[in-house]
């Protein structure tokens, strides 16, 4: 089975790392986008299972892009290092699963198992 996840984030080195450590363990990812814009386009070729999203981006905060995942029905968690993300992105990251900023593997991953079953 395919497992897509939309990787949104803005720190080269901590994209490629997270798109490395994603595929490694046989996640397709899409992306990784720099900004909403770029991840916005990327949602108009494929929806993916599950997005992880950086809260504060080159062209803004992610909140239009969350809300546009909401309104589609894809899940998503945040990787912030901020403790309580809504405080910089709105209503619409209220409940998402936080897994840190820098990610930690195992928070990742169970993040992911619970959003879409079986990561």
């Amino acid at each position: 089975m395919r497992k897509t996840v939309l990787v949104v984030e803005d720190e080269f080195l901590i994209a490629i790392d997270l798109q490395l450590l994603l595929e490694s363990r046989g996640w397709e990812v899409l992306g990784p986008a720099a900004t909403v814009k770029e991840a916005l386009l990327l949602l108009g070729d494929e929806l993916p299972e599950v997005a992880l999203l950086d809260v504060s981006l080159k062209d803004g905060v992610v909140t239009l892009l969350a809300e546009e995942l909401r309104a589609r029905n894809v899940p998503f968690i945040v990787a912030s290092a901020y403790p309580r993300p809504e405080l910089i992105g709105g209503d619409v990251l209220i409940g998402a699963p936080n897994v840190g900023k820098p990610t930690e593997e195992r928070r990742l991953f169970a993040a992911l198992e619970r959003l879409v079953g079986s990561a």
